[in-house]
């Protein structure tokens, strides 16, 4: 008999499909489980940030180039690079074009004869000497160059021909079968030197193929660089301006600050100058290298895998931030490498010098129109300052101690030169774990005032960590979330999403900012996924996410309401699963395993002496067999190559192993809790290329970690593992010791928050059912006097629908609520967000 074995109920209802399940008592699909929100409208909570929520843009997923910045020709300067893709070459992106005579010759070249020093690559064109016409073509971002018919396209190429007279230029755009798609553009290029040529291309029809050909024809040779066709409607109507169609869904967060430009750009890569003699190919982001004249500006390998243009560079970021009415927050690095590079580069004259341009980039924002770098601001075209109220240094940063000693250098000059600028701080790439503990530990013995905590978790724990900030010091430091989200796109993700928040807002006392990260994602090149905005080259569309970031910034009041809710019954049960053995890009091996009930009972004990007949290969990755007496999972490639034994049904055990690493970059992973291949927990000792420890859970897929340290493993070692699980209580010794215990924080699928708008005295009242029963609710407004209807906005859809560019099937719907009174009751639907507007009566 196995007393602890508890098999699901038929009737559990998902919290979140592939996530979590409810066990309450069986009822009907239309049943609706009873709550209580009581609102003390007498009572002020925080006040809330006119700032709260806001935007993060990285240039990641072709979000600048080939995304918001409207360039339609790829590769305008001929500048892409093994350095930035190991596909790429000069001339990726570009094809020759010939008019079926003698061929002329393509090459790009690296000499003197350059544009500039800083725009190292040309392209030289030797044109046939019987007259015929030769170029090249551009082919644009992944279908095409998309044109709109009637709408005008602004064309631009800098060009240059030895000897005497001028050479003919002819602009062409068709479509991919050659189809013209706009009447030829023919220029005159003078034959005397380097001078831009510029036209306008209106289009005669639509398409999302075009073409863009620059030819010449009459023998010689022909240079050119910087090949541009830019739309004339751009957003705000700005040169070298954004697509207005993605800038408008930007627009429509109404953010309230804007962070840039990353992330990853700012903190990998050398942090040395784009000069002579090397001109570094793999650089973190540095603001001067961006700004001036777009064919003066420097290219830089992409951290994500392509090619930086900085067409899109800081003044373009800080336009960008006014335009929307939003703060600008930059990022600077601090010469301590993160994402997975982790080096800290000991060099004071290269530290004094990025802190010097973090000083000059404050004058660029602020200083006056006369000042060294408020001049290049004017003259760019704004002489009015950028009203820079805040600089980030670093991102993010895997060693806290290295980061730290340079951030105070940093924070102390500028506190010196402009004592006005909050400096933000990190405490680097997880909600949690010694990187983080270490990093909090430096940033409230330095009184930081504001930390950027960054966070991918599964849908699971933005549901169980609604009160993460309850406990935070309000003495300390302050709270910006400068990344987070739930690791997909789908609705049930942005249910997740939304409880969370109304824990953010309901602690604005310490959270004072937030913003969902990433923002923008090209469909046809995606290197992270969930992101807010999608997009095709002639379409923009919200994810499922985006339309709660939008509902939440548009609603988000001035103060908290205190307010407090029933819980949802029958959640928050035992660990429950099987028992598992993995490793990851890791050869290693595993003996006298034994599972044993809380009141002694043996559940499993296999010493591999008969095989392995109780163990299920549940991964797709690595190789297991049985050799010398232990289980052994042979290859050193492959991440989770997960088995597993025992019943899905078991709660309250022991599970004791001894494991030893073979050889591979990581150690070994112990799973309990398992559900299937992405529902269990595990302590991953030696992860992170055997860099520290940790215990994580999978839900549906998507994991987050509770618990770390530094525990590191050694090859040939033989390791005792025991974990013992309690209920939701987990306790994990090593050789004999207590490494670590947690409790399994419990998902709550009903959650509220309630707000004041103090302009109309509205009571914004939030309430997300991220489950899939009705919620029948007893609203309490603590006697206060409200109109008898009300404005109600709602999400509500199926938790794995997503939108895409042609369904969008979460969208709010919005209506007016009547019955509404100092006490009723509303029943808010399965999978819902809603915002309920309740306006003041006397």
């Amino acid at each position: 008999m196995r007393a602890n074995r508890k098999r699901p109920a038929a009737a559990a209802c998902a919290l979140l499909a592939g996530v979590l399940c409810v066990v309450p008592a069986a009822a009907p699909a239309s049943a609706a489980t009873d709550y209580r929100i009581e609102i003390d409208p007498a009572a002020n909570g925080p006040q809330i940030s006119d700032r709260m929520y806001g935007i993060f843009l990285e240039d990641i997923n072709h979000a600048a180039d080939g995304g918001l910045y409207a360039e339609l020709v790829q590769n305008r300067s001929f500048e892409y690079s093994t350095a930035d893709n190991e596909n790429y070459t000069p001339m990726t992106a570009w094809e020759e074009v010939v008019d079926g005579r003698a061929a002329g010759q393509a090459k790009v070249v690296n000499d003197a004869g350059r544009l500039n020093e800083r725009n190292r690559n040309y392209l030289r064109l030797t044109l046939p000497a019987d007259g015929g016409e030769y170029g090249v073509v551009n082919t644009g971002y992944s279908t095409g160059i998309t044109v709109e018919e009637g709408q005008k396209y602004d064309f631009s190429v800098w060009a240059k021909s030895p000897g005497s007279g001028t050479a003919p230029l002819t602009v062409r755009l068709r479509d991919a079968e050659g189809a013209a798609l706009a009447e030829p553009l023919a220029l005159e290029a003078d034959r005397r030197g380097w001078a831009e040529y510029t036209g306008t291309l209106t289009a005669t029809a639509s398409s999302t193929t075009g073409r863009l050909a620059v030819t010449s024809r009459g023998g010689g040779t022909l240079s050119l660089d910087m090949v541009s066709l830019f739309p004339r409607e751009t957003f705000k109507g700005r040169e070298n301006g954004l697509r207005k169609d993605i800038a408008q869904r930007i627009a429509a967060l109404d953010p309230g600050f804007v962070r840039f430009p990353g992330g990853c750009l700012v903190n990998t890569g050398g942090h040395e100058a784009y000069e002579a003699p090397d001109w570094p190919r793999e650089r973190s982001y540095q603001w001067k290298d961006t700004i001036g004249p777009v064919e003066e500006r420097a290219t830089n390998h992409n951290f994500w895998g392509y090619n930086q243009s900085y067409g899109l560079g800081y003044f373009e970021y800080f336009q960008f931030a006014e335009d929307l009415g939003a703060m600008p927050l930059p990022v600077v690095p601090a010469l301590v490498t993160g994402c997975g590079e982790n080096r800290a580069t000991d060099d004071p004259e290269l530290l004094q010098r990025h802190i010097q341009d973090t000083l000059d980039l404050i004058e660029f924002a602020n200083g006056p129109a006369d000042s060294e770098w408020g001049a290049v601001r004017a003259e760019m075209g704004h002489p009015e300052p950028f009203g820079l109220t805040h600089v980030q240094v670093g991102n993010e940063e895997n060693l806290p101690d290295e980061f730290f000693a340079r951030f105070l250098k940093f924070r102390e000059a500028i506190e010196a030169e402009y004592p006005g600028i909050t400096v933000i701080g990190n405490s680097g790439p997880a909600s949690g774990g010694t990187v983080f503990e270490r990093a909090w530990e430096l940033n409230r013995e330095h009184d930081v005032e504001l930390v950027d905590e960054h966070y991918y978790n599964s849908p699971a724990w933005f549901l169980a960590n609604n009160h993460r900030y309850d406990s935070y010091d309000r003495g300390g430091p302050d709270v910006y979330v400068g990344e987070f989200a739930s690791q997909g796109n789908r609705f049930s993700n942005a249910l997740a999403e939304a409880a969370y928040m109304t824990g953010l807002e309901r602690n604005a006392d310490v959270v004072r900012m937030a913003s969902y990260a990433p923002l923008l994602a090209a469909e046809w090149d995606t290197q992270w996924t969930p992101d807010l905005i999608w997009f095709d080259n002639s379409t923009a569309w919200g994810s499922a996410n985006y339309e709660v970031q939008k509902l939440f910034s548009a609603n988000a009041g001035d103060r908290v309401v205190p307010s407090t809710a029933t819980g949802t019954p029958g959640v928050g049960g035992p660990i429950t699963g099987a028992v598992g053995l993995s490793t990851w890009n890791t050869s290693a091996e595993f003996d006298d395993v034994r599972v044993t009930s809380a009141d002694g009972e043996t559940l499993l004990s296999d010493d591999f002496s008969s095989g392995a007949g109780q163990w299920t290969h549940i991964a797709d990755a690595g190789d297991w067999s049985v050799q010398d007496g232990a289980y052994v999972q042979t290859q050193t490639s492959g991440e989770n190559t997960m088995v597993t034994a025992g019943d899905p049904g078991w709660t309250d055990y022991d599970l004791e192993v001894t494991a030893t690493k073979r050889e591979g970059a990581e150690g070994f992973l112990i799973g309990f809790g398992v559900q299937g291949t992405g529902d269990y927990y595990w302590w991953n000792l030696g992860g992170w290329n055997n860099t520290q420890s940790a215990v994580e859970h999978a839900s549906g897929g998507a994991k987050s970690l509770i618990l770390a340290d530094d525990t590191t493993v050694e090859s040939g070692r033989a390791y005792d593992i025991r974990i013992e699980v309690r209920g939701r209580d987990v306790a994990l010794y090593l050789d004999g010791r207590q490494w670590g215990s947690f409790t399994a924080p419990t998902p709550e699928p009903f959650r509220q928050v309630v707000t004041r708008d103090e302009r109309t005295g509205e009571l914004v009242v939030k309430v997300v059912n991220a489950q899939a029963e009705a919620a029948r609710t007893t609203i309490d407004l603590g006697g206060a006097r409200v109109a008898p209807t009300a404005e109600l906005t709602v999400l509500q859809g199926d938790p794995d629908a997503r939108n895409t560019a042609t369904r969008r099937p979460i969208r709010p719907e919005t209506a007016t609520l009547d019955g509404v009174d100092s006490a009723f009751t509303h029943t808010f639907p399965a999978h819902s967000i809603t915002f309920l507007r309740l306006t003041p009566r006397d």
